[in-house]
């Protein structure tokens, strides 16, 4: 059997866990002005994909 592509669209923004995956959060990209400091810093960190996502992501990223 032929090997699976990568979604490479799903490559460049997901990255594997011991507990699943975990993704940047939007809204922290552009037009900062108007966003307040404090939801700006609650952008920061990297969060966990939810349960519900998590097959759809294994799709996606079959190696990694």
């Amino acid at each position: 059997m032929p090997k699976i592509k990568s979604n490479s669209g799903a490559a460049k923004r997901f990255r594997r866990t011991a507990n699943g995956f975990k993704h940047k959060q939007s809204y922290r990209s552009h037009i900062l002005t108007k966003k307040s400091t404090k939801r700006k810093r609650h952008l920061r960190g990297m969060k966990q994909i939810h349960e519900a996502d998590r097959q759809l992501i294994n799709r996606m990223l079959p190696y990694i």
